[in-house]
């Protein structure tokens, strides 16, 4: 008789969890349609509970981004990766995301007489958008990379050196010159400038870099700056992954077109190594490529990106 009855119990306590945890009918509506009492479904939710037919499990992905973190960690050999939670790949919320958590991040590393270099891009100005009003003394702001484009589209060069100043009181030291010159010999001359050469030393001597990853996909900001033409741009989109600091590279982070490369204005790949913090700010699906060549290439040794990025990495 004993077992008939826990059978029954046991077969209206399922009941009861399928109208609740499946159907998100609430205690009251589950009452009408069984007429059953609320105390009776109570009892009946905690019986299945303490019997094991439910478990209920708590997925907390700022658990499983802090597992994930150290993962990439010992994976790229980086002293730091910080994650944001992210279910849609926009690249526009992601960058929001990337771009707060990114200027949280500099809010606890800049000391005083620190120098920090920045490039430019959508991602660097969600960055530039969120920093904090610093309270160090003597910081400097320097350019990475030549910032004066060759089309109308907006590379956010100015809004970013503007933002970066003010939050840090400072009159940042820019590199009026396009990013990648017609041909090496111009830039040569260029860059033996003493002026210009000075800039470009101050990007070297940065402590600090920031800086984000393209792709080579048609819509790179990178390719629709009148910097490169036609033909450029497609032996770049069979050799390269992406760029960093508008350094094309292959997947195993080693330059993609040595021509294009010595065309380009802006600190060596080599120099970031050197860094005491190699800022890398890059998500959404499309960047993972760029991300894992510039990680491999041993460009960075701080990773900020989101959770999707993050997974996609590991699994490479």
């Amino acid at each position: 008789m004993e077992k008939a009855i826990n059978q029954d119990k046991v077969k209206l306590a399922l009941k009861v969890c399928h109208l609740y945890y499946e159907d998100g009918l609430s205690q009251s509506d589950i009452g009408k349609q069984l007429q059953i009492s609320r105390p009776t479904i109570s009892r009946l939710l905690s019986y299945a509970k303490d019997t094991g037919l439910v478990k209920i499990e708590i997925a907390d992905p700022l658990k499983d981004l802090g597992t994930l973190a150290q993962q990439l960690e010992q994976k790229y050999h980086l002293k730091k990766v910080l994650i944001s939670f992210d279910a849609s790949n926009d690249s526009q919320l992601i960058n929001e995301k990337l771009g707060e958590l990114t200027a949280d991040y500099l809010q606890t590393i800049v000391q005083d007489h620190d120098s920090i270099g920045i490039s430019w891009g959508k991602t660097i100005k969600a960055v530039a958008d969120h920093l904090h009003i610093s309270t160090r003394n003597d910081v400097r702001i320097v350019q990475l990379k030549g910032s004066v484009a060759a089309s109308d589209m907006n590379n956010f060069a100015n809004d970013i050196v503007t933002k970066f100043s003010a939050a840090y009181h400072t009159n940042a030291v820019t590199l009026p010159l396009p990013v990648i010159f017609d041909d090496p010999v111009t830039k040569k001359i260029v860059l033996d400038d003493r002026f210009i050469s000075q800039i470009i030393k101050a990007g070297e001597a940065t402590n600090i870099a920031l800086f984000t990853s393209g792709t080579v996909r048609s819509d790179a900001m990178l390719f629709n700056l009148g910097y490169l033409n036609a033909t450029e741009i497609k032996r770049l989109q069979s050799s390269s992954v992406g760029d960093i600091v508008s350094r094309f590279i292959t997947k195993d982070g080693t330059i993609a077109d040595s021509a294009i490369n010595a065309r380009t204005v802006g600190i060596q790949l080599e120099a970031l190594k050197h860094k005491k913090y190699a800022i890398l700010v890059a998500g959404s699906s499309r960047k993972v490529p760029s991300i894992h060549g510039a990680l491999i290439g041993g460009y960075a040794n701080v990773l900020i990106t989101d959770s999707q990025s993050a997974t996609a990495l590991l699994a490479l």
